[in-house]
């Protein structure tokens, strides 16, 4: 086959169009993605996030899903996020959080946390944490008993 400059600059022409008809490569996702936050994320979290005596009224407002919210404006003689019943404005002495488990495939992690009280009374509760929220917060507490 021999090219005429107009076969030539036909070629061009054709191979320059057919980027544009092709279907657009797939995106590829950033370095920084990751699926959600990981075991010790969500342990350093709810650790800070109890502290020695409990969450701050900062962390109440900040770090709490509305489901949360919505159920301590509910129960206003109890604290949803200490599961205390009687005496709310009690604190706990010294609070530990257990282990974290994280499930991937159900988007959620969680630990069991353990307020110590007065009179060597302890309880426990479990607080779940959606791996995908940004900020992190807690996303549930399920009280033991």
């Amino acid at each position: 086959m021999n090219l005429t400059p107009r076969t030539l600059g036909a070629l061009l022409l054709a191979g320059l169009a057919l980027p544009a008809l092709a279907p657009a490569p797939a995106l590829a996702a950033p370095a920084a993605f990751r699926e959600g936050h990981t075991a010790a994320e969500i342990g350093r979290f709810l650790t800070r996030f109890y502290g020695d005596h409990g969450p701050s009224a900062h962390d109440r407002r900040h770090h709490v899903s509305q489901v949360l919210k919505d159920r301590q404006r509910e129960n206003a003689g109890s604290d949803v996020l200490l599961c205390v019943q009687e005496r709310p404005q009690e604190r706990p002495q010294d609070i530990g959080v257990g282990p974290v488990t994280v499930a991937q495939s159900a988007g959620v992690g969680w630990a069991t946390v353990t307020t110590h009280w007065g009179g060597d009374r302890t309880d426990t509760f479990t607080a779940y944490v959606r791996l995908d929220t940004r900020p992190i917060r807690v996303d549930d507490v399920i009280c033991a008993g």
